[in-house]
């Protein structure tokens, strides 16, 4: 294609778009409409996502070892623990902090009563923090610990601690969670695609009689397709942007207010840098090609004169 007819399909495109102001409005509005619910559901997945990560990460083994182990037996059980796998990180949790940590769990009533315990007649035994790099694997990395318990008989550990039965209950409610929020954003994607498609196809079929006669006056597919293919690419493209920069707005600003209320519940939004790139390459990329797609199909039935 000759630059000259490029920049000639690309005027024309413009044109349609200024020309068919009223539809041309019609079709951005819905456009932005579609992406709009679509994205505040993805940025709500997103996050709903995150919370699950969050949980999940928060989930550890505790490994309870018997009263007075020494040190070296103390080490030697740590670095054997810490050449898992699965395992991420250990961390030595001793009777005195485990007692600290009790009273500071406990708030005033805890420290009420547990005021007459002391380092000579602390109740807790020394223990060990497991974290893994997978939380789904958390099961099979306390059974390997457990393991070793049993098969040394000199091994200090006396129990073993993860949340057994209600950490698999939590991982397949957050597993389910994800995979409803996966589902309902797809499902809006194809209605949005769909939404978005017949609006723009309303608009070209406004003017079918238009193509109809420039087909009949010898103009080639390609010479009448083009510039309704830049003009759905433009429709398309602004509604996305316009789009983009409600999201971003309105997620900015949920961020900056429930951040104080949300931060109290130990609960951390996804960043808006994070969450921005995501949410605006998709939704600018799908708000582009429903736009081309649209044009292109509805041109197609017009140009079999």
């Amino acid at each position: 294609m000759k630059f000259s007819t490029l920049v000639r399909h690309l005027r024309e495109g413009v044109k349609n778009v200024v020309r068919n102001g009223w539809m041309t409005f019609a079709s951005v509005s819905s456009i932005i409409i579609s992406l709009f619910i679509l994205g505040a559901f993805l940025l709500l997945a997103m996050n709903v996502n995150n919370l699950a990560d969050q949980i999940e990460s928060q989930v550890q083994i505790r490994v309870y070892l018997q009263l007075n182990t020494d040190d070296a037996k103390i080490n030697e059980l740590k670095n054997t623990i810490g050449n898992i796998p699965e395992v991420s990180k250990i961390e030595f949790v001793s009777k005195e902090k485990g007692l600290e940590a009790l009273r500071e769990s406990m708030g005033a009533d805890g420290a009420e009563l547990l005021e007459g315990y002391d380092q000579t007649n602390n109740p807790l035994p020394d223990s060990f923090t497991v974290e893994v790099f997978e939380p789904q694997k958390i099961a099979y990395a306390a059974k390997q610990i457990e393991a070793i318990g049993k098969t040394d008989e000199s091994s200090p550990i006396t129990s073993v601690k993860y949340g057994k039965g209600t950490v698999e209950s939590l991982f397949k409610i957050m597993n389910a969670v994800r995979n409803i929020g996966l589902v309902i954003v797809a499902g809006l994607g194809v209605t949005a695609m769909f939404l978005i498609s017949n609006t723009i196809k309303t608009t070209i079929v406004a003017r079918r009689r238009e193509i109809g006669i420039m087909k009949l006056v010898g103009a080639t597919n390609n010479f009448i397709r083009w510039p309704f293919f830049i003009e759905g690419a433009l429709i398309g493209c602004f509604g996305s942007v316009v789009t983009v920069v409600l999201l971003l707005v309105g997620y900015s600003r949920l961020v900056e207010v429930s951040q104080v209320e949300l931060g109290l519940m130990m609960i951390k939004l996804v960043t808006l840098k994070d969450a921005g790139y995501t949410v605006s390459v998709l939704i600018l990329g799908l708000g582009t090609l429903i736009g081309i797609w649209g044009s292109t199909l509805s041109v197609r039935k017009y140009l079999k004169v």
